[in-house]
């Protein structure tokens, strides 16, 4: 449940402070509904052009240098902005450091949250919470230059709603790092539609509306480009510098395939199923209803060498149950599609992403 603490409105430098206690993007209503009454409490203050979301996770060294950075790009950008650091429950120390960076710059917030539920959900609470026009996304290792925020705003201002950052020349460990993202944004870009080179890159640049709309869990901020084109934003990309790690350790590994690969199937039904799933559920069941009363056929009749056909004669059971098996399971994948379809039109989600949508298109 997502709970907010006292703020001291009136000091300039007060820390707006989150803390998150449950898994903050699968909670039930009451959790959905503090995280409202939580967001308010900073959607109170004033809109400002930027927000800057930066996740952190045990970057206790990283820290200072990267507030330092950011803090000279954005004023050499002559626009207000916010920066939201989101702790997912960093054990280094990195809270101490945010605190104390916060309560020297009015600029910053912080979400801080009880243990560590991932970037994603932290991706998401920075969504929930900040107030810009125009929302920032990156890594908080110093990787990611906040020098190339400027050129991403500016390419957004040219008619788009999502910039993309493409790490042209990364500078990671090609056997742990670089191998497993390019076969991993390869098989985004085919599955997805999204032709972006670099998925995993953290520095991209939104327009508000876009991150309203997105439904973040699991693993799917890899994903949020193949998601920005499902509900028709358009999307570019533009090379930016990437960094050798100074300090601390890189969070990722080989294991994160896996968990691509099964979150991949979640992104491809929200993109092209989640308005009309029964339709899809059918053209997946159509095969099945046709094998069906072709196995039956097989197992039923009989032909002879002498022309006769032998109709329930000698019964092929093998092929009887593999029939039946078949139809039942093309009727369940179906009678899923149909229970889906209910849900959807019943549900908020894509009423609420559809009005977001136009909201943006009648500008």
């Amino acid at each position: 449940m997502l709970r907010s603490c006292d703020e001291q409105r009136d000091d300039p430098t007060a820390l707006t402070v989150v803390r998150i206690g449950g898994a903050p993007m699968n909670g039930g209503p009451s959790a959905r509904q503090s995280a409202r009454q939580s967001a308010a409490s900073g959607a109170a203050r004033p809109p400002v052009d930027l927000s800057i979301v930066v996740p952190i996770y045990n970057e206790r060294d990283n820290l200072l240098p990267l507030h330092e950075a950011l803090t000279w790009s954005l004023q050499r950008l002559r626009r207000s902005y916010e920066l939201l650091f989101v702790d997912d429950g960093s054990r280094d120390g990195s809270r101490d450091v945010l605190r104390m960076i916060a309560a020297g710059d009015a600029h910053v917030r912080l979400v801080l949250f009880r243990r560590n539920y991932g970037q994603t959900a932290a991706m998401a609470a920075g969504f929930q919470l900040c107030r810009g026009r125009v929302v920032v996304t990156m890594d908080g290792d110093l990787q990611n230059d906040p020098a190339d925020i400027g050129r991403l705003i500016e390419r957004l201002e040219r008619g788009h709603d999502v910039v993309c950052g493409w790490r042209r020349n990364r500078q990671d460990r090609v056997w742990s790092r670089l191998l497993p993202s390019r076969f991993a944004n390869f098989l985004i870009a085919r599955v997805t539609g999204a032709r972006i080179h670099d998925t995993g890159c953290s520095l991209k640049a939104y327009r508000s509306w876009v991150v309203r709309s997105l439904n973040l869990h699991s693993d799917m901020h890899r994903f949020m480009a193949a998601l920005g084109v499902g509900i028709g934003a358009r999307i570019t990309e533009l090379p930016v510098r990437h960094h050798a790690r100074r300090a601390g350790r890189s969070k990722y590994g080989l294991g994160r395939i896996f968990r691509v690969l099964a979150d991949l199937i979640g992104v491809k039904m929200l993109i092209q199923f989640a308005a009309h799933p029964i339709r899809w559920f059918w053209i997946l069941s159509l095969p099945l209803f046709v094998v069906a009363p072709a196995m039956f056929v097989l197992g039923a009749v009989k032909v002879h060498r002498d022309g006769r056909w032998d109709w329930f004669g000698d019964l092929d059971m093998a092929a009887v149950a593999a029939s039946a098996v078949s139809l039942l399971f093309a009727a369940n994948v179906f009678l899923l599609g149909f229970l889906a379809e209910l849900q959807i039109k019943v549900s908020r989600f894509f009423r609420q992403r559809i009005s977001v949508t136009a909201r943006e298109a009648s500008r």
